[in-house]
């Protein structure tokens, strides 16, 4: 019992550093306002950058992605530690591991698009997502990251730079040789960070979608 009550406390862990509302501080910190009241309503670093400022944008951006890779981090120190605390019957470390660091990736992803401290909202968890990424599987972050930077300068266009981003991570987890449960992770991943671009495929669609420099429509 011990046993399961600790591992569900390391994914709450995972989870609340994805619910650290990064965007959400900056606007009060920095201007008094509730950022999800402004522009896309999002508290991710697009919105931030269109309300806030340059500046202000890459520090949400940075302190997203470490979110993603501290939770990655800490899910590979966390669980390798509990099994030496844990009968060794009791929990297999080389079986278990990759599990439970999905677990806790799908987890931080999670608590930053539905932050407890924000009633279950937030961001769209893209830089949360490529932190994770990076933490996870290098090449494969790099390899997401240059798919991202490609596309968004051509289209300036930040949700679909971020989606394609998600379809390549997909894709490379794939291609190359990982555990089964960091594909599944990414894959899953993937698909939640496109999920909540929903409103930004209809403005696609509808060719409303605002470009870097250009002011948001409501969401």
């Amino acid at each position: 019992m011990m046993l399961w009550i600790a591992s569900v406390a390391g994914l709450a862990v995972a989870y609340l550093f994805g619910a650290t509302p990064t965007g959400y501080i900056a606007g009060k910190l920095l201007k008094g306002i509730d950022i999800r009241q402004h522009g896309s309503g999002s508290t991710g670093a697009t919105n931030v950058l269109r309300i806030l400022g340059p500046w202000p944008a890459l520090v949400v951006l940075l302190v997203d992605a470490l979110k993603g890779a501290a939770a990655i981090v800490f899910a590979r120190w966390f669980y390798p530690w509990l099994a030496t605390v844990t009968p060794p019957a009791a929990l297999d470390l080389e079986s278990w591991t990759p599990w439970a660091v999905g677990l806790a990736g799908l987890a931080v992803l999670l608590g930053h698009g539905r932050s407890i401290w924000l009633n279950f909202t937030g961001g769209k968890s893209a830089a949360t997502g490529l932190g994770l990424l990076l933490a996870l599987s290098w090449p494969v972050g790099l390899g997401v990251a240059t798919v991202f930077l490609a596309v968004l300068a051509v289209s300036r266009i930040v949700s679909l730079s971020s989606m394609l981003a998600a379809l390549a991570a997909i894709a490379l987890i794939c291609g190359l040789e990982q555990p089964l449960p960091y594909r599944l992770l990414v894959i899953a991943g993937g698909l939640y960070v496109i999920a909540r671009h929903r409103a930004n495929i209809q403005r696609l669609v509808a060719g409303t979608e605002p470009r870097l420099g250009q002011g948001a429509r409501s969401s």
